[in-house]
């Protein structure tokens, strides 16, 4: 955290100005646009009072907490950002910013229904944003959803529609689309924000990134999960306006086919795909880690009883990687990892003991380091491994791989 008000200036192009004022314990974002930015979060004169008080005051600010032993050694370490402090999660950014960038340009009228795909998080922001806004929300998931999950997203007034079969390609994802498509023909006033390919999943993490250069100043290396891709663009975006040299490490989870891997069956849910989003912006990574579930369910847990502050899937494998980081990186490298969320709804999985034992994710070694690849399209990963190549799997003929 700074120590004194900091006023920092952006430029994300000629004659966009965005002012930024930080204290201590939490960052105000004003902003003052000359021009059409797809990066700036505009708050229209119609914007409600509960508007305000909801999305304003409870929405962002979130802190950054350091983290070393025992993830690095004393004097290593790295920055957490924890989104678990907002009140659904990381995605109650976008979720807000895809609602109201679709009002103002007409796409979502007043009262008309939101349809979207979840696995959990974007629906929790949804469910808010159909609040703030006033949209019927309608949810559609699968059997994988955590309980507690399903009951707390109909008691924010949101209809869950769970799929029965997985897609034979596209599995669970796919499927969750396809009925997504079958909903908006039957309402045709409905509107889905296509989180896997809105620009505006990106832009509405721009926030996200402003703290960060807030509350650490400079970034040399952002940590993220990847799963629709919008956080680590849209937070990339923002930071290389400060270092245009920034590193930025994604984290997927075995069995994802976002960066080139076969798919297979996954029981981590908030990060990787069996389908490939069209907001993933692999130009802006410099390698990719693949971590299994027990490594992730160790790094959670450890977090748990050493900094009191841990998460899910998502997180887990991002602390994993991000000490190996620091641990790897000189004293003064500045790590900045994404937390998307909190614990509260893996109660019943990562934190059970007998999910955990029914998982074999228990009683695993430490993970001390990856094993490395070189070739994402010939070489299965199969426990936490790192690849610096990045390709693009949609721009690459396919190559069978193996183990």
């Amino acid at each position: 955290m700074s120590q004194f008000p900091l006023t920092l200036l952006i430029c994300f192009r000629p004659g966009d100005i965005l002012s930024i004022d930080a204290e201590d314990a939490r960052v105000t974002v004003s902003y003052s646009l000359t021009t059409s930015d797809p990066f700036a979060t505009t708050f229209p004169a119609e914007a409600t009072s509960r508007r305000a008080g909801l999305s304003r005051q409870l929405v962002g600010g979130t802190p950054v907490l350091r983290i070393e032993e025992p993830f690095a050694e004393h004097g290593h370490g790295f920055w957490a950002k924890l989104e678990g402090f907002n009140p659904g999660g990381m995605k109650d950014r976008p979720a807000l910013h895809m609602v109201e960038r679709a009002r103002a340009r007409g796409e979502l009228a007043p009262g008309a229904q939101i349809i979207e795909s979840t696995s959990g998080t974007l629906g929790l922001g949804l469910a808010l944003a159909g609040i703030v806004f006033g949209h019927p929300v309608t949810l559609v998931t699968d059997p994988g959803l955590e309980p507690i999950l399903r009951q707390m997203l109909a008691a924010y007034g949101a209809r869950v529609d769970v799929v029965s079969e997985p897609h034979p390609v596209g599995g669970w994802q796919q499927a969750r689309r396809d009925r997504v498509r079958a909903l908006l023909a039957l309402d045709e006033a409905a509107w889905c924000p296509d989180q896997y390919s809105n620009p505006d999943n990106v832009t509405g993490y721009s926030s996200l990134g402003v703290e960060l250069i807030a509350q650490l100043r400079h970034i040399d290396v952002l940590v993220c999960s990847v799963g629709t891709g919008g956080h680590s663009a849209g937070v990339a975006h923002t930071l290389r306006q400060f270092n245009p040299e920034l590193e930025v490490v994604g984290v997927d989870t075995i069995g994802s086919t976002i960066f080139g891997q076969p798919a297979q069956s996954r029981i981590m849910r908030g990060l990787g795909s069996s389908i490939y989003p069209r907001n993933v912006a692999y130009d802006q990574f410099s390698e990719v880690h693949w971590v299994a579930p027990a490594e992730a369910v160790w790094a959670c847990r450890t977090l748990a009883a050493t900094q009191y502050a841990t998460g899910g899937w998502s997180v887990g494998a991002v602390a994993l990687v991000s000490g190996w980081l620091a641990r790897t990186r000189s004293a003064d490298t500045r790590i900045a990892a994404v937390f998307p969320d909190g614990p509260a709804r893996y109660y019943g999985t990562i934190y059970n003991d007998e999910y955990c034992q029914a998982h074999d994710l228990m009683d695993a070694p430490a993970p001390t380091a990856p094993h490395t690849i070189n070739d994402p399209l010939t070489q299965v990963a199969s426990s936490w491994t790192r690849c610096p190549t990045i390709i693009d799997p949609t721009h690459m003929p396919h190559t069978e791989p193996t183990s």
